[in-house]
């Protein structure tokens, strides 16, 4: 009998593996990606003292000042790439090591990463 894959499961799955050898450092903290259907989010996190450093997301009212229109999209994803990298660059931090959540490098997430990488960031 057919049974069909649950694709959330799925995802984690292969963030455990992705996570497996990805470490950040505080030297080169892990830029972390989710996204769901509506939003975006993205977080600079120091897993050596396991805190997040920086984040940002379309569900603030900064970035929602910015975005016009759905919050689901790649210019969505471009305002919080941007958003990041500049937080990031005022707090000093100047490299990363990207964690894509399990998540296809394509459409937002590229799009996220690509924004960061005009930002400032080095990764």
């Amino acid at each position: 009998m057919y049974t069909r894959t649950n694709r959330k499961k799925a995802r984690i799955k292969r963030h455990q593996r992705i996570r497996k050898n990805l470490h950040g450092t505080l030297e080169r903290p892990r830029l972390a990606v989710y996204k769901s259907l509506h939003h975006i989010y993205a977080q600079i996190i120091d897993d050596l003292s396991g805190k997040t450093l920086i984040s940002a997301s379309t569900v603030e009212p900064e970035a929602k000042k910015k975005i016009k229109g759905s919050s689901g999209n790649t210019e969505s994803a471009k305002v919080i790439g941007k958003l990041i990298a500049e937080r990031a660059l005022a707090q000093g931090v100047k490299q990363v090591v990207f964690d894509r959540g399990g998540h296809i490098f394509h459409g937002r997430v590229a799009a996220l990463a690509e924004a960061a990488r005009e930002g400032g960031l080095e990764f």
